[in-house]
C-alpha cells in the first residue's frame, strides 16, 4: 500500500462523485438470489452479455432453480451454457454448487444467509471452481452479507491513481475498502457496481483518462 494512500473520508468522496455523475448501477440484474448465484459462476472469464444469453437459456427450459439443474444431464446443461463459454467446466461449476446447496442448505437461501459470513466464505470457496471473487459475489449480491468484492478492475483503477502498488493480492484489494469504508452491504454493492463500470468503459488496459469520470473529480493532490 503506498503511504499517500486514500482516507476513509477520501475514498468515500471518490464514492459520492462517483454516484453523482455515472447514478446508481443497479446492480446485480437478477429476479432472484439463486439466479444472482449461478450468474456469479457462469460470468467468470467472459462478459456478462454472454451470461445473460445463458440465464434466458436455462430459464426458457425450467432450469434455473436448484432441483431443476440438479436433475439435467451434466453434457446437456453444457449445450445450454455454451454462450458463457467454458461451458464444461461450467457446467461441472454449476452442478457442484448446485449439490452443496442442496445437501447443506435443502436449496433454500434463507438458512444458508443464517450462517456466520467468514464460516459462509470458507465452505464457498472449498466448493470446485469458486474464488474468492466468485464467492463474495454470492455472499453479497446474493445473500446480502457486508464484504467487498474486487476484481481485475479494481486492482488497476487503484494502481493508476498511486492508491495501492502493483499486483496486490486478493485480501490486499479487499481489506484496502473494507478497513476505510462503513460496513454496509448497500454501499459495498454501489461502490463495487460504479469501479467495474468505471474499469470496463475508461480504466480499460489502453485508458480512455480523458473521458473518465474521476478525472478531476478526485480529492485534492490524489490525482495522477
Amino acid at each position: 500500500m503506498h503511504k499517500d494512500s486514500l482516507t476513509s473520508k477520501e475514498l468515500m468522496t471518490v464514492y459520492h462523485q462517483l454516484l453523482k455523475r455515472i447514478g446508481p448501477r443497479h446492480w446485480w440484474p437478477a429476479d432472484f438470489p439463486f439466479e444472482i448465484i449461478i450468474g456469479a459462476i457462469l460470468t467468470q472469464n467472459t462478459a456478462w452479455a454472454n451470461v445473460k444469453k445463458t440465464i434466458n437459456n436455462l430459464k426458457q427450459n425450467n432450469l434455473l432453480s436448484p432441483q431443476a439443474l440438479s436433475k439435467v444431464p451434466e453434457k446437456e446443461l453444457a449445450s445450454l451454457i455454451r454462450p458463457s463459454g467454458y461451458f464444461n467446466q461450467k457446467a461441472k461449476k454449476v452442478k457442484q454448487f448446485v449439490n452443496y446447496f442442496l445437501n447443506h442448505y435443502q436449496g433454500s437461501i434463507k438458512k444458508m444467509s443464517q450462517k456466520n459470513t467468514n464460516a459462509l466464505r470458507k465452505e464457498l470457496l472449498s466448493i470446485y471452481g469458486i474464488g474468492p471473487e466468485t464467492a463474495d459475489s454470492i455472499l453479497l449480491y446474493a445473500l446480502k452479507k457486508p464484504i467487498f468484492v474486487v476484481d481485475t478492475y479494481t486492482s488497476r483503477i487503484l494502481y493508476r491513481h498511486g492508491w495501492l502498488h502493483e499486483n496486490p493480492s486478493y485480501k490486499e484489494l479487499q481489506d484496502f475498502f473494507m478497513e476505510r469504508l462503513p460496513t454496509d452491504v448497500a454501499l459495498f454493492n454501489e461502490f463495487h457496481a460504479l469501479l467495474d463500470y468505471i474499469g470496463h468503459f475508461y480504466c480499460r488496459k489502453t485508458p480512455r483518462c480523458d473521458l473518465c469520470p474521476l478525472k478531476n473529480r478526485l480529492p485534492k493532490n490524489r490525482a495522477l
